[in-house]
């Protein structure tokens, strides 16, 4: 995992049965980390969520909830 990490967000509906989901994506292909910030988003952010082809998923219009949580870790965060 690199010292300093850019975490990118997006918002996804298609596929979903019109439900929403915020996207965190260009993370490290690291099983571990992206475990472990899976479960560190859905505590801040009080719901599900799921690491997928190297993005983690979190239920629901978040950005700004998750945002706030990344930059606390200390990630640059676009999107």
């Amino acid at each position: 995992v690199p010292a300093k990490i850019t975490a990118k967000l997006r918002i996804e509906k298609k596929g979903r049965g019109g439900k929403t989901v915020t996207v965190v994506y260009d993370l490290p292909n690291n099983a571990a980390f992206l475990k472990d910030l899976a479960s560190h988003l859905k505590r801040a952010c009080g719901t599900g969520g799921a690491v997928v082809d190297n993005t983690v998923e979190i239920q629901g219009d978040l950005r700004d909830r998750v945002r706030d949580a990344l930059a606390k870790k200390g990630y640059v965060v676009k999107g």
